[in-house]
């Protein structure tokens, strides 16, 4: 979407529809549109205002009320207003400024949008399945408007987007309807039931053809080529391009309109990779409303038998206890008919093993379930339980630590060659190893002095390598780079100073 400053600026032409004094804004303009239907464009300020008094709403209404109101409306753009001056024979007459006033063409299609609005619930939308048929006939025609001239060609092009725009809208609004709140509230009652068939049938009917027709109107479009619908569109172009106006249209906008109106004509019957044709959503809509409207009609006959059934059934019952005898027989049959009173049912959390209907309850395995007394005083009895001890337990994990530190060490101390450990020389080392020579330079890192202490007491400090040197540490899982760090261990005491310093 293009969003251009067409498209963000205000509509002020639309002020006379919501302002204070719109019932006589409204009709001044619906007086233009009415006058501009008939051809006769331009009128005087006494027309209007001899106009508005014939009717009772305006028996108080003024010349300079109506000077006012044509003010008001030539400030929003409604009307344009130009000088006469044909008809002025004295220097008064000209100061005077006698106006003409036309009705701009926003709001000549203002007022047919207000005028579709009031008409929207008469003029009722349908399912007419000769759009169908028609449109099938003109995309026929289409070979045909290769060797037609220009103006032949936008006929048979307006008639086309015509009657694809009729199609298009009526089966929008009419389905909208049938999904509306309004359509469920009428299908609930019994009313629905008298013209049910009928309404089956219409939408059957629009169903068949369009089985019918979209088939052959996909034949058609898919026969026609790429390189003839360049040669159509651009004769529909031209002639469109050729009309003198008062605005000059781009050309390369009005070219992308024609161009849409095709390609959305050709989506709505063939579709495209990533959604169904809205022609296949019809044909689904259209069987969903008939699905709904024959389950309404069912349940509302169901509805209608069962309350007379039961009126029935009712009336069986009565004969039955009134031929009771004893009390004993209309308590059995009170049981039987509705059922026991005050019946206090359990649930279980039972698994069952079988998920078979037929299976009763006496076929299950019974779930016991233990009653607690209902009693403040009650109390769950503690059992005591001795404290094991995990001594021998913990001998064996201290022992398989020791040993396992002590596998670590020796791998470690193997990599110190006359008491330094050059990470640039090390060789494809295991992960752990990797993770205990960091843990090492990080400790050492975090003191002031650069030295640190191993788990096996071992003192070292780290040599930093110069900015630029770096090395590459091979390890089984992959590899690391890093600066070229040195660790020098402490193998003989004192040569190095601020001991106190060294992090354990």
């Amino acid at each position: 979407m293009d969003i251009s400053q067409k498209l963000t600026k205000k509509i002020t032409e639309a002020k006379y529809l919501v302002e204070e004094n719109s019932w006589r804004y409204r009709v001044i303009i619906r007086y233009f549109f009415t006058q501009y239907e008939k051809i006769k464009y331009w009128l005087y300020k006494e027309d209007i205002f001899e106009e508005l008094k014939k009717h009772e709403l305006f028996a108080d209404y003024t010349m300079e009320q109506c000077k006012q109101d044509l003010d008001v409306l030539i400030k929003w753009g409604n009307l344009v207003a130009v000088q006469d001056s044909s008809k002025v024979a004295t220097v008064e007459e000209f100061k005077n400024k006698q106006y003409r006033y036309e009705l701009s063409e926003y709001s000549v299609e203002i007022e047919r949008m207000t005028i579709k609005l009031e008409n929207l619930f008469v003029e009722g939308a349908s399912l007419e399945p000769s759009l169908l048929e028609r449109l099938l006939e003109e995309l026929a025609k289409f070979r045909e408007m290769l060797t037609q001239d220009d103006r032949t060609v936008a006929v048979w092009w307006k008639n086309l987007n015509d009657d694809f725009k009729r199609l298009n809208q009526n089966y929008q609004d009419y389905i909208r309807d049938w999904y509306g709140v309004k359509a469920e509230e009428i299908m609930k009652t019994n009313q629905f039931l008298i013209y049910k068939d009928k309404l089956v049938e219409y939408f059957r009917d629009f169903v068949k053809a369009l089985q019918r027709y979209s088939y052959m109107i996909e034949n058609v479009i898919t026969d026609i080529s790429q390189d003839h619908e360049k040669i159509v569109l651009k004769k529909v172009y031209e002639h469109e391009s050729s009309i003198v106006r008062v605005e000059e249209i781009d050309e390369k906008a009005l070219y992308d309109n024609i161009n849409g109106k095709w390609m959305n004509m050709k989506e709505w019957f063939l579709g495209s990779e990533t959604r169904d044709s809205e022609a296949a959503k019809l044909f689904e809509m259209t069987n969903e409303i008939i699905r709904k409207i024959t389950r309404y009609a069912a349940q509302i006959a169901e509805s209608v038998n069962s309350s007379a059934n039961r009126k029935e059934e009712y009336k069986k019952i009565c004969n039955m206890f009134l031929e009771c005898s004893r009390i004993e027989d209309a308590h059995k049959l009170s049981s039987y008919v509705f059922g026991i009173p005050h019946m206090k049912h359990i649930k279980g959390g039972t698994m069952r093993e079988t998920d078979s209907i037929n299976s009763g309850i006496f076929d299950e395995k019974p779930y016991e379930v233990k009653i607690k007394p209902r009693v403040r005083t009650y109390r769950e009895k503690s059992q005591r339980k001795p404290i094991r001890e995990y001594r021998e337990e913990k001998e064996q994990l201290i022992q398989s630590i020791i040993k396992k530190r002590e596998e670590e060490g020796k791998i470690l101390k193997s990599y110190i060659k006359d008491g330094k450990l050059e990470f640039e020389n090390l060789p494809i080392i295991k992960p752990h190893v990797r993770n205990t020579l960091l843990r090492w330079l990080s400790k050492a890192m975090q003191s002031s002095a650069n030295m640190a202490k191993t788990e096996d007491g071992e003192v070292f400090r780290i040599i930093y390598p110069s900015s630029s040197e770096r090395c590459t540490l091979e390890c089984e899982d992959g590899i690391f780079e890093m600066p070229a760090y040195v660790l020098e261990f402490d193998t003989e005491s004192g040569w190095y100073y601020g001991r106190d310093e060294v992090t354990a």
